[in-house]
Order: structure tokens, then C-alpha cells, then sequence
């Protein structure tokens, strides 16, 4: 056997146990990241729903709510709360491509009647100190009891109801259309969240 053919041999070898070994990696580490973002599901959950005593997480209803550019269904998971049985809200997440440095992720909470209970902030790339201020609690707290109906889904500069962070409105106002558009989403398939059953649907 001459020195090429070892050397395709030992390549060979070495290409195949690394891609053993990154299976078995993987393998290793995809229950724990699942559960990872289960928690982190459910800490949202609490922070944005009425008071509960279920699994909201096991207790969702998934919609198709639109398409990506390729044609591919875009989904959105509705979790609901139950305190002795009894529906006390729903939450859902929206993203929005419209951040001043990309996609914003939020998890929006609402009573059964369609009030907001709760806003928080999943993810973001926006500005530290200026447009990551979306994520303080006196930004996300004026979401709180604001409805569909009567109330102007704008922030302050362009006339509506909500105040923006002074030297980076483009990160609020996308905060807000956002909710505007996941609470129009809800309405339009309350009924049937309603009315559905428990369990992952």
C-alpha cells in the first residue's frame, strides 16, 4: 500500500469518526436544548398570562397565520391558561422583521375578552441603550389593558396612543404594530380558540 492510499484511507477514517461523533453530539444535546426552550416558553407564559395552575405549553392550538416569501406556511401557537379549569387568557408570540437591527420576537398575552395582560420581549438585535429599551418594564407596561377597539395603535410621533423611546422610535413603533396585527390575528379566530378543547392541536 503506497503513502496516497494510506493517506485516503486515514482521511477517510477521520471524516467518518468526526461525523460519528457530531451525531452523537447532537443526539446528546437536542432533548436538552428542546427542554431549554420549554422553560424558557414557560417563563414567558408566566410573566404574560393571568394567574394559571396547567401547562399552557400542553395546552395550545397552532393556526396558519400567513406565508413566508417561498411559499411556506408560517404558524402561530396560541397557549392557554387554566386556573381550575377555567380559561383565565391565551398567549401568543409575534416576530417582526421591522427592528431597527432586524427581526424583534415577542410573547403577547391576552384575557379571554382580548385585553392585553402582559408583553415581554424574546429576542432582539436592536441598539443597546437606545432601542433595546423596548425590553424595560416601563415600555412593555402602557401594552397592559389596551384592546383592539379604542385605542390608536400608533407610537406618540405619528399620533397614536403609545409612547416611543426618545432616539429610536423605529424599534417601538414596530413593537407596536406587531401587537396590533397578533391581537387582529386573535380576534379573527377567537371563537374557535375559545371553544376549542385542551390538549396540543
Amino acid at each position: 500500500m503506497n503513502g496516497l492510499s494510506r493517506l485516503i484511507i486515514s482521511l477517510t477514517l477521520i471524516t467518518v469518526g468526526a461525523g460519528l461523533l457530531l451525531s452523537l453530539v447532537e443526539s446528546m444535546t437536542r432533548a436538552p436544548i428542546a427542554e431549554q426552550r420549554r422553560l424558557e416558553t414557560l417563563r414567558a407564559l408566566q410573566t404574560v398570562l393571568p394567574a394559571f395552575d396547567n401547562s399552557p405549553d400542553a395546552d395550545s392550538v397552532t393556526l396558519v397565520a400567513g406565508q413566508d416569501k417561498k411559499g411556506r406556511e408560517l404558524q402561530r401557537t396560541f397557549f392557554r391558561g387554566r386556573l381550575n379549569g377555567a380559561l383565565t387568557g391565551i398567549a401568543f408570540t409575534v416576530v417582526t422583521p421591522e427592528g431597527y437591527g432586524g427581526n424583534i420576537g415577542m410573547m403577547v398575552g391576552v384575557d379571554p375578552d382580548g385585553t392585553v395582560v402582559g408583553l415581554e420581549i424574546l429576542s432582539h438585535t436592536e441598539t443597546p441603550g437606545l432601542g433595546d429599551k423596548i425590553t424595560r418594564s416601563e415600555f412593555k407596561s402602557q401594552f397592559k389593558g389596551k384592546a383592539l377597539e379604542g385605542v390608536d395603535w400608533r407610537v406618540k410621533k405619528d399620533g397614536g396612543d403609545f409612547d416611543q423611546i426618545t432616539g429610536a422610535t423605529i424599534s417601538p413603533r414596530a413593537v407596536v404594530k406587531a401587537v396590533h396585527q397578533g391581537l387582529e390575528f386573535f380576534h379573527e379566530h377567537r371563537e374557535g380558540l375559545l371553544a376549542a378543547g385542551g390538549g396540543n392541536q
